[in-house]
């Protein structure tokens, strides 16, 4: 099996590049497409023209196609993770096989066998789609019993692929039929399972599995900058890694938000996602033989700022929402009396709304939780005038962001593919960058 996997990352790594990254940063906003951009530069203003960039905008270098290796052209996370973690294109639902179910190597796996160290950090559960891409094969992305296993059971050089993996999913990785947690540890991974013992992880390999499937949403969360502070630990533990190291970052509840239609807790896991970007491009200010790479593996929801023909967007509206639409829904069914039901919608929301809306909002009350997180985030797009084409994914282009001395090699339109197979390149040689370049 090893060397079917490793046929096409190593076939990738035949062109010759004059000099490389030692390390390579790279994050993966699920669903962020161009719009969530736009939409978090807006959401930050406080209505100062001109308009400040963001750390997306201060980055910004090109833009990526996404379609998946099927006659859709709209993908899902796993055909995209695929296509951005082996430079190969997949049929959706697909961990890093290929349409005949063949697995198709990786650029951590690839990085494994050269001597890196690989880090895995997500803000949904550590096998989720995109992060399983990058270390295991599975012909679903629903499997994820399977995967776990896959990331202790498969072993390159004689240690699991991933060196560091910090995240959410401790309800695949402990089960009755299997404790994997226990094994990572007979394997010498440090683990912490809560926030509170996350500093108690100093060196690699480690695993931290800080809730039971993915972290709090970043609207309702307790701890500040989740995935920052994820982000700062996973390079800690990394470095200095002696030939270098591999991170991938994955701000993966910006698509969740997306499905959802929620645009408040939308720009809260963007403004999640932008303070690990912080993190790591003080990071690579001071390693400057560090590339940082972000893009997105596709757009989630159709996202427009601007809706039911206004040309109108109003970010203060967002702004105003202190919860998302799954937290509004579970107080205001919590809540006591109609009138209570309210109160919570006028707290969590700022939004002063008709007669008629606040019948809609309890009509849905005591229901299936989705029927009235529909009508809450339904009410917010409506008053901040934002636009949403669907539930699902679009078939649009995604940002390509980098940043370091090799960032020039990702600018203008690429497919996602073609991100991959320059990582790739990088990962493979061992050369050193002369002094002038």
């Amino acid at each position: 099996m090893r060397k079917v996997v490793f046929l096409s990352a190593l076939a990738l790594a035949t062109t010759p590049v004059l000099a490389a990254p030692k390390n390579i940063i790279y994050m993966i906003g699920d669903g962020m497409g161009p719009a969530y951009l736009t939409a978090y530069r807006y959401y930050l203003n406080q209505g100062e023209r001109p308009v400040q960039q963001t750390i997306f905008d201060q980055l910004l270098v090109g833009a990526s196609s996404t379609y998946p290796d099927d006659d859709t052209l709209v993908t899902d996370s796993a055909a995209g993770a695929t296509a951005l973690a082996t430079g190969v294109k997949s049929f959706n639902g697909a961990i890093s096989v290929n349409r005949q179910h063949i697995p198709i190597g990786t650029m951590m796996q690839l990085a494994k066998r050269l001597g890196k160290a690989n880090g895995i950090v997500a803000s949904s559960q550590v096998n989720h789609a995109t992060p399983a891409a990058f270390v295991s094969h599975n012909v679903h992305r629903r499997n994820y019993d399977a995967i776990a296993d896959m990331y202790l059971d498969y072993r390159i050089n004689g240690q699991p692929v991933a060196d560091v993996i910090l995240g959410g999913g401790t309800s695949y990785f402990i089960r009755d039929d299997r404790n994997l947690v226990t094994e990572f540890k007979q394997q010498g991974y440090q683990y912490a399972g809560s926030w509170q013992d996350l500093n108690q992880l100093t060196t690699k390999p480690a695993l931290a599995l800080l809730d039971k499937i993915g972290l709090p949403a970043a609207l309702n969360s307790e701890q500040p900058a989740q995935l920052a502070t994820l982000t700062e630990k996973a390079l800690q533990l990394l470095s200095p890694a002696e030939k270098g190291f591999v991170l991938m970052v994955e701000g993966s509840q910006i698509d969740w938000c997306g499905h959802d239609n929620d645009i408040a807790c939308a720009m809260a896991e963007m403004h999640d996602f932008a303070k690990a970007i912080a993190v790591a491009k003080a990071y690579v200010d001071a390693n400057p033989d560090t590339l940082l790479v972000i893009t997105a593996d596709h757009e989630t929801g159709g996202m427009s700022l601007g809706a039911d023909g206004k040309y109108l967007w109003l970010p203060e509206v967002v702004r105003g929402v202190k919860a998302t639409g799954r937290r509004i829904a579970d107080e205001m069914n919590a809540a006591d009396s109609e009138q209570a039901a309210l109160a919570r919608w006028q707290a969590l929301t700022g939004i002063n709304i008709t007669d008629e809306e606040q019948q809609q909002l309890l009509a849905a009350r005591g229901k299936e939780q989705k029927d009235l997180r529909d009508v809450a985030v339904r009410l917010v797009a409506q008053y901040s005038y934002t636009g949403w084409t669907t539930g699902g994914h679009t078939g649009a282009d995604v940002p390509v962001m980098a940043y370091g001395k090799y960032s020039g090699a990702f600018r203008g339109f690429m497919d996602n593919t073609d991100i991959a197979k320059q990582l790739i390149r990088y990962i493979s040689t061992n050369q050193t960058p002369k002094a002038s370049e």
